[in-house]
C-alpha cells in the first residue's frame, strides 16, 4: 500500500503562490495610498504652522503699523509686501493680506470692507496657491 508524502504537491504549490501573488497587489496598492496621505499630512502640517507662526508675529507689531499697512494698499485682495508677506519665490509662501474693517455693517451693503469702523482691523495670512487661511479682526 503506497502511503500519500507529507507536504503540498506541485499544483497545491502554484494555487497558494497564485493566491498569494493576486493578493499582493492590492496589498501594495493600500500601502502605497498611506505612504502618500502620509506625506501629504505632513505637508498639510507644516504648512498650518507655518501660518500660525506668520499669524503670530503679524499680530504682535503695533496697530498702528498694520493700519498704516492697510492703508497704504486699501484693499483687502492686495497683499502687504515684504517683510510682512514671504518674498516671492520662498516655498510654501506666506502671505498676509490687512484691511480696515466694517464691523457694524451700519451702511447696510454686507460688505465687510465698506463703511469701515474705527480700530477695526481684519488680517488674513495664507500659503499661496493653498485654500487653507487664517483670518481674524483685532480691536485698537
Amino acid at each position: 500500500m503506497k502511503h500519500r508524502q507529507a507536504g503540498f504537491s506541485y499544483m497545491e504549490l502554484l494555487i497558494a503562490t497564485l493566491l498569494i501573488v493576486i493578493m499582493l497587489v492590492p496589498a501594495l496598492d493600500a500601502m502605497q495610498s498611506g505612504i502618500q496621505g502620509s506625506g501629504i499630512h505632513t505637508q498639510l502640517a507644516q504648512n498650518q504652522y507655518r501660518m500660525i507662526s506668520k499669524m503670530e508675529q503679524t499680530l504682535a507689531l503695533p496697530f498702528s503699523e498694520l493700519l498704516t499697512q492697510a492703508d497704504l494698499v486699501a484693499d483687502p485682495t492686495v497683499l502687504i509686501p515684504a517683510p510682512y508677506s514671504d518674498s516671492a519665490g520662498t516655498e510654501s509662501r506666506r502671505l498676509v493680506f490687512l484691511a480696515r474693517y466694517d464691523g457694524d455693517n451700519a451702511d447696510a451693503d454686507d460688505d465687510p470692507f465698506t463703511g469701515i469702523d474705527a480700530g477695526l482691523l481684519w488680517v488674513r495670512v495664507t500659503i499661496e496657491d493653498s485654500p487653507r487661511a487664517l483670518e481674524t479682526v483685532i480691536v485698537e
